[in-house]
């Protein structure tokens, strides 16, 4: 069977698909962060998996996470926060309710709607006042 009729991807379309290295790719495989692919040389397959892995670790690598937390995400850990990068631009919401006191909220790092952002200022707002109403 001619390498071309079999499924999956070569290591050159596996590159191209990723924007990675050979040479990334070998790596990432000898230190166990990839499977190895499905034959050998230059008849190895690369499979849709192989693909998916590949997009993770970059993505993951380039918000500045190493590759040992890369490791314990693949291994089914907990995704990370965002990470914050510098000149990164992020939309505040803030809410002054008197002198000292100010509510400060980035809706999309929230996964807050507009509507829902709106809902939590106006709660907010009111556990106020109904705090400031009560006796000390």
């Amino acid at each position: 069977m001619d390498t071309e009729d079999r499924p999956g991807f070569t290591l050159d379309e596996l590159c191209a698909l990723t924007t990675l290295g050979k040479r990334t790719v070998r790596y990432y495989i000898q230190i166990g962060l990839l499977d190895r692919p499905e034959g050998e040389t230059r008849a190895a397959r690369y499979s849709q998996h192989h693909l998916e892995t590949l997009l993770k670790i970059r993505r993951w690598s380039e918000a500045g996470l190493s590759l040992e937390r890369i490791r314990e995400l693949l291994a089914g850990g907990d995704a990370p926060p965002p990470p914050r990068r510098h000149g990164e631009i992020e939309v505040w919401s803030r809410m002054a309710l008197a002198d000292g006191v100010e509510v400060s909220l980035d809706p999309a790092r929230a996964g807050l709607t507009p509507e829902q952002a709106r809902r939590f200022f106006a709660d907010v707002l009111s556990a106020f006042e109904h705090i400031q109403q009560q006796e000390p």
